[in-house]
């Protein structure tokens, strides 16, 4: 992914350039040993399966479901793990927004021609609504001004993708919303995760995919964590871990990377291990309460003194630090 545009193509400007070459592979390809993503498998396994009491309990038939945001909240506060995780999910117009241009940029990816962000997002909106699961139905139940608020902050979204990343060639393995699940603890617990974007591919041992996160807002330290989760699951799942995790920043157009070393997968099994303890341990003792600028958007908010407390006098109630 470095060099340039192809000959003929589109002249790249500075920011697609920086990029490119931000992301784009030079000299060699790290390489790891080829048993890596078992005794991380391993190291995983035993240390989840350590926070039940006992042997590893009998496959349960509702195992508990693990993403980077759950394990985000708990290392935040306990209290909010415990909210949001009890808060019923509804859809809403800052919500959706990602979910659509997500799918409009995927089509992006993958369309013939260059198609104005426009066209992708009504393609996105129309597959959406004709889809069968809950967000079809939320969909149908909007009236014009709710659809055009949609509309306009998905084409802004998948526009500054646009503004921030060359085209992509095919050639660069280009994958959208790739999934991955890892059971975990005789299948008591379930790690998942879903990439925004992944570019490249693994040869043998030698690490070449990048994993890309979208974020609009300020950058916050929890999203190296949140790429650090997505590339210890990437080892785990694929057998070899990704040369490089970047978080690109489409309001600001910085892309952030870090190249992913035994370190890094060692720091984020150790986070992930303290985090799926702490959300098993939580169903039998109360919750440490831990203040911070999340309290503005905790569910529990209005009940929880500690937040009360942290936050008096301050009316910036609707932030929201996992800028999504």
């Amino acid at each position: 992914t470095r060099g340039g545009p192809a000959p003929g193509g589109p002249e790249l400007t500075p920011r697609q350039q920086a990029t490119l070459d931000a992301l784009g592979a030079s000299g060699d390809r790290p390489s790891f040993p080829p048993g890596l993503g078992a005794e991380l498998a391993d190291a995983l396994d035993a240390g989840i399966a350590a926070a039940f009491p006992g042997s590893p309990p009998e496959r349960p038939a509702d195992p508990m479901f693990v993403s980077k945001r759950d394990l985000h909240h708990v290392h935040t506060c306990e209290g909010l793990a415990v909210a949001e995780r009890e808060a019923p999910f509804s859809w809403a117009v800052p919500v959706a927004v990602g979910t659509i241009a997500h799918r409009a940029i995927e089509l992006g990816i993958h369309w013939d021609g260059t198609p104005p962000p426009r066209v992708l997002v009504d393609a996105a909106l129309t597959g959406a609504a004709e889809s069968t699961g809950s967000l079809g139905d939320w969909l149908y139940g909007l009236d014009d001004g709710e659809r055009a608020a949609l509309c306009s902050a998905a084409v802004e979204r998948v526009t500054a993708f646009t503004e921030v990343f060359p085209a992509l060639k095919p050639a660069w393995r280009p994958v959208c919303e790739a999934r991955h699940r890892l059971e975990v603890a005789g299948g008591a617990v379930v790690l998942s995760g879903k990439t925004d974007l992944s570019l490249g591919q693994g040869r043998g041992n030698e690490a070449g995919k990048v994993i890309i996160d979208f974020k609009t807002g300020a950058q916050r330290v929890h999203h190296t964590d949140d790429l650090r989760f997505y590339a210890l699951l990437e080892t785990i799942t694929r057998g070899v871990p990704p040369r490089l995790v970047a978080t690109a920043y489409l309001d600001s157009g910085v892309v952030r990377t870090e190249q992913v070393t035994t370190n890094v997968l060692d720091a984020a099994l150790a986070r992930t291990v303290g985090g799926v303890t702490a959300l098993v341990e939580l169903a039998q003792r109360p919750a440490v309460l831990r203040a911070s600028g999340a309290c503005r958007w905790c569910p529990a908010l209005d009940s929880c003194p500690v937040g009360l407390t942290h936050l008096a006098g301050d009316d910036e109630r609707d932030y929201d630090p996992d800028g999504d």
